[in-house]
């Protein structure tokens, strides 16, 4: 396909577009090879112009950019308004919009993207299709994985990944699509068979700059149906139903209260420490779901998996058996058994919200004492350190206050707001370790048989970035190891 060819439409006739041919395109230098078209523009830590000269050196054949070509760069050089929609656009086209012969399904929402969007993949493997999965735990398809750099990855990796599972016969995917992805149009060159809205908090106002254009992306997925496709709202948050009524049809709500103005509703929901059982209503029938995720918040979860699942063909029984059978994502209320005579879970949870979900639903199937491990991360939001602390305050018996991803900021200075919110949540004894390993370890020498241990804001992570460095961590592995040392004899 010739660059012209590619641009047509995109681009106003007075630019002339020379016919090179392209065979792929990347925003990445790292990644041109020859015949490829380099994309550049500004990201969040480098200027992609800047290496334009890189991209030509590796075989790139031309550049588009939203500026003109730096001196020494002498490959063709076309100038665009929005080279991040244009990338998008241009990486599905060469492939020939891969996701046209897929079944996609966009998730997108604060929290339960992850949680929903894995359900999705088992409910496609039980349904007898090849499943994918994209997000935050990881790329996967056809019993391959690749660690995940990012929830939702540039528009040509995307691209790429989607034309790979086409030829490998790939039928359906599960895609989480973040805000971020959404407000840099690294979606906007797909299209969805079935999008997904599990709820709308506050997080990432360091990067939107207010909870209405943080929604505004959120809004952005339904844009990017395929005809006929259906919205699925969850109408017991408000943002999603600010939208009920103001997309174009279909338009399916779910609801685990009950509301009457739902599609599909969930009743009778019964919550344990092994797990959910609810009735889901739709269309006049009912059918008994049981899953073995933890947490009354997770029948949410499980019904936006219905509902999209629902709307592109899968039945009910299959639905059933694939929800049964879906432990869940990684480091989503993830139980670690090391022997110990007390539960530890291991959660996400890194905003207000969702911390409050997780220890309200413990509260309601035990009175153990919850001992809870958290914190806020460096160079995100500074304004949900306080109500973070603050929910820890009035949900868990024992909140210990520690670092998660401090980045550039200074862990101590994090940890004082955080303090802050404790304090005026009315938190009668709370700890503090700067040190998050140390904050574990004191947790579970608290712990006994009466108690419960929450750790969260990191989850699945396997990293701590602290300053540049992203070090070797993992809460899964730190509380395997602190329950160890407690069940460790000594001698005499």
């Amino acid at each position: 396909m010739t660059l012209a060819e590619m641009l047509s439409g995109l681009v106003h006739d007075e630019i002339p577009v020379p016919d090179t041919e392209i065979s792929s395109v990347v925003t990445d230098s790292r990644r041109a090879r020859p015949s490829a078209l380099f994309v550049a523009f500004r990201g969040e830590n480098a200027d992609g112009r800047e290496f334009a000269a890189d991209a030509a050196a590796r075989g790139a054949a031309a550049v588009v950019s939203d500026r003109p070509a730096p001196a020494g760069v002498e490959i063709p050089w076309v100038v665009v308004e929005k080279p991040r929609l244009v990338a998008a656009i241009l990486s599905s086209r060469v492939h020939e919009d891969p996701w046209r012969g897929i079944r996609l399904v966009g998730v997108t929402g604060t929290n339960g993207k992850t949680t929903t969007a894995v359900l999705l993949e088992a409910i496609f493997a039980a349904a007898g299709w090849e499943p994918a999965y994209l997000g935050t735990v990881g790329y996967r398809w056809k019993g391959r994985s690749r660690e995940a750099a990012r929830t939702t990855p540039e528009a040509d990796v995307l691209s790429d990944m989607l034309a790979e599972m086409a030829r490998e016969g790939v039928s359906a995917c599960a895609m989480e699509v973040s805000s971020h992805a959404l407000a840099l149009d690294r979606v906007s060159g797909f299209r969805f068979d079935a999008a997904v809205l599990t709820n709308l908090t506050r997080d990432h106002l360091d990067f939107h700059g207010s909870f209405d254009d943080y929604g505004a992306a959120k809004a952005r997925l339904f844009e990017l149906r395929k005809s006929g496709a259906p919205a699925v709202l969850n109408l017991d948050d408000a943002f999603a139903r600010t939208l009920h009524g103001k997309l174009a049809p279909p338009v399916i709500g779910f609801s685990a209260s009950g509301d009457p103005a739902a599609d599909i509703v969930a009743t009778s929901t019964e919550a344990s420490l092994s797990g959910v059982r609810t009735v889901i209503r739709q269309g006049g029938q009912a059918w008994t779901v049981e899953s073995p995720l933890v947490g009354r918040f997770n029948v949410e979860n499980l019904l936006a998996a219905w509902g999209a699942a629902r709307a592109i063909g899968v039945s009910p029984d299959r639905i059933r058996f694939g929800l049964a059978g879906c432990a869940g994502a990684p480091g989503r209320m993830e139980r670690v058994s090391a022997g110990q005579p007390f539960d530890v879970f291991v959660d996400f949870a890194h905003t207000e919200d969702a911390l409050r979900r997780t220890l309200s639903s413990l509260r309601e199937v035990t009175d153990k004492k919850i001992i809870l491990v958290f914190g806020c991360g460096g160079d995100r939001d500074p304004g949900k350190r306080g109500p973070m602390g603050r929910a820890a305050a009035e949900l868990a018996d024992i909140p210990i206050a520690t670092s998660d991803n401090p980045r550039g900021e200074d862990p101590a200075e994090i940890l004082r707001a955080v303090e802050a919110g404790l304090q005026s949540g009315g938190a009668s004894k709370y700890l503090k370790f700067v040190d998050r390993r140390e904050a574990i370890f004191a947790a579970v020498e608290l712990a006994n048989s009466g108690s419960i241990v929450v750790i969260a804001g990191k989850g699945h992570e396997t990293t701590q970035t602290i300053g540049t460095h992203a070090l070797p961590f993992d809460d899964r592995s730190v509380a395997a190891e602190a329950v160890a040392r407690l069940r460790r004899p000594t001698l005499p």
